[in-house]
């Protein structure tokens, strides 16, 4: 047996390593299904920290700081589902084709990453098998249970990033709502967020849903044409639970008028 077939059938996650997805309210009645697909920066044992340092680990590189702080708190406001990924974006990038070159990535905002050099094939696939598959196949599920409900992304974002030069980029948003096909949802979303009069808010920005980086929804929304958005917030906002609880009493107000208005809601 090829030594790539001998790490493919070995087991990735051991006892005492956490699921690949954490479901929280699961029976929630609101017609929506909210995702968290970075919400932690943990690593299975095996995998070493991914000879990262706790700084690291810390950092945006590996997850989406306080946006399991939201998620949890919005859960709670709206009634709704929410799942919950299990491992950092380092492992598997959850919102990445598996395809994608950035599905692992090596190098990070200029952070290299020594536990994803020189990755076998075997080494690829145990992560996609462990993680990556189970938490999109609990997403599928919890979505077919709804029948039509909307799937509401949610994500956070560095406020200050590097750029392709030398200079580092500053990101004035507070609050972006990215689409790709769905166009219902996003513009009512905007809208309400816009009309507070206190946030600045961006329109497919930090960056575009149409850049083919949101697995997530493509494969989960866009193909039934369930309504469906990504909301992307700026960390230094929401890192800890006064500010998520702020954010997800923000978003609460402005989706339930939309959730109600969806065709079999109530």
């Amino acid at each position: 047996m090829p030594p790539d077939a001998l790490l493919s059938a070995s087991s990735l996650l051991q006892p005492g390593d956490p699921p690949a997805t954490l479901i929280v309210n699961a029976a929630g009645r609101a017609p929506a299904v909210l995702v968290c697909d970075h919400a932690s920066n943990a690593v299975p044992a095996r995998l070493a920290r991914l000879g990262l340092d706790d700084e690291a680990l810390g950092r945006h590189i590996a997850w989406d700081i306080g946006v399991g702080l939201v998620g949890r708190a919005l859960a709670a406001r709206l009634d709704a589902p929410l799942l919950l990924a299990g491992y950092s974006r380092l492992v598997i990038d959850l919102n990445r084709d598996p395809g994608d070159p950035t599905s692992i990535c090596v190098i990070s905002d200029r952070s290299v990453v020594p536990g994803n050099r020189d990755l076998s094939h075997g080494d690829k696939a145990a992560r996609q098998r462990e993680i990556f598959a189970p938490y999109h196949e609990a997403v599928a599920q919890a979505v077919l249970a709804k029948g039509k409900p909307a799937v509401i992304s949610l994500h956070s974002f560095t406020p200050v990033i590097a750029g392709w030069g030398h200079e580092r980029q500053e990101r004035p948003w507070h609050v972006g709502v990215l689409y790709h096909r769905d166009h219902g949802m996003a513009p009512a979303l905007l809208a309400a967020l816009r009309a507070r009069g206190d946030l600045t808010v961006g329109d497919n920005e930090p960056y575009s849903a149409r850049n083919g980086h949101g697995y997530t929804l493509a494969v989960h929304a866009e193909p039934a044409a369930l309504p469906n958005v990504e909301i992307e917030m700026r960390q230094d906002l929401i890192a800890d639970r006064a500010g998520a609880e702020r954010m997800a009493g923000i978003l609460a107000a402005a989706l339930k008028p939309i959730l109600a208005a969806l065709p079999g809601a109530g």
